[in-house]
């Protein structure tokens, strides 16, 4: 179809368009595939969390890969303890993080959860740039974002970013979600080195951070 005679099938607000064209524009410059007909985000769906509550989703995010990484029950409940975050994991965290031997498969799928957590340092200031999702983030880094403070400390350290940069951030990954979903279902390779694993734990994230479809953690959908 002639780009002059697209248009989408519903009015969407100038500001979305120019996000969803912003986001375009940076996957034409990688050689990442899109669909131009995919919708933009617009800023009446979004509910942005409070700096307070995405602070605590980074430490619980990231207490919980530490465990799938391995970290010993008895050190764990230690550091939950400490940084007073038993009521703040979700019922789906909670259960892994009380299960003494959790199945190696568990272990694997919270371990992925750095990624998620990433995105939510980058939303509170810690985390400086989102480089493309191509490869894993800085572990030893997020690590140390959480571990050289107390939760005090974390909180009162932590600026959420505007809620524009953050939308902006989560409509650029939704348009590699659909890119990396549709090689798979093409049997194709993912596009442009793009790592799948990332790509979705990053969507996770920024769809929590803007209350896409005002689900709590363990309920985002990150379809496309």
């Amino acid at each position: 179809m002639d780009p002059e005679t697209r248009k989408l099938p519903f009015d969407y607000p100038q500001d979305a368009l120019d996000r969803k064209a912003r986001s375009e524009a940076i996957l034409a410059a990688e050689g990442v595939p899109f669909m131009w007909w995919l919708y933009p985000i617009t800023m009446k769906e979004v509910k942005m969390r409070s700096q307070e509550e995405v602070a605590y989703r980074a430490l619980s995010t990231m207490i919980v890969a530490v465990k799938g990484e391995g970290l010993k029950q008895e050190i764990l409940e230690s550091v939950v303890k400490n940084y007073g975050l038993k009521d703040h994991f979700s019922p789906k965290e909670t259960r892994f993080i009380e299960d003494p031997n959790p199945t190696q498969f568990d272990r694997l799928q919270f371990s992925w959860r750095y990624e998620a957590g990433w995105v939510l340092l980058w939303a509170l200031g810690f985390v400086e740039k989102l480089e493309r999702p191509d490869k894993m983030c800085d572990v030893p880094m997020a690590a140390r974002f959480v571990s050289q403070r107390t939760t005090k400390q974390f909180l009162a350290d932590s600026k959420l970013r505007q809620a524009e940069e953050i939308v902006q951030g989560a409509d650029l990954i939704l348009r590699y979600n659909w890119a990396v979903r549709n090689a798979r279902l093409s049997q194709q390779p993912p596009p442009a080195g793009l790592d799948p694993g990332v790509v979705q734990e990053r969507h996770h994230a920024f769809d929590w951070l803007i209350g896409f479809f005002d689900t709590g953690w363990d309920d985002v959908n990150t379809s496309t």
